[in-house]
């Protein structure tokens, strides 16, 4: 999944979300992820201590979210 981001138009802020498996975190050693000084990232592969694929986690991630949130995600063919 993508890093996450703030998007704020017509009186409404919404938050990304980041799930990071492998992702090359040097990248994130030129920006500051979410605006937080000071804070580092990390993935799923880093703290595990094994190589994590977003394949792995997909799944398990939607089911959990949707749990959470009391909620249905619904998918779209068309991305626009």
């Amino acid at each position: 999944l993508a890093p996450a981001g703030v998007h704020c138009g017509n009186h409404i802020t919404s938050h990304g979300l980041a799930l990071n498996c492998c992702t090359d975190l040097t990248w994130f050693d030129h920006i500051v992820p979410c605006g937080l000084e000071g804070k580092g990232v990390t993935s799923l592969s880093r703290e595990l201590g094994r190589h994590v694929t977003v394949d792995h986690v997909l799944q398990p991630f939607l089911d959990s979210f949707q749990e959470v949130f009391d909620c249905t995600l619904v998918f779209s063919e068309d991305p626009g």
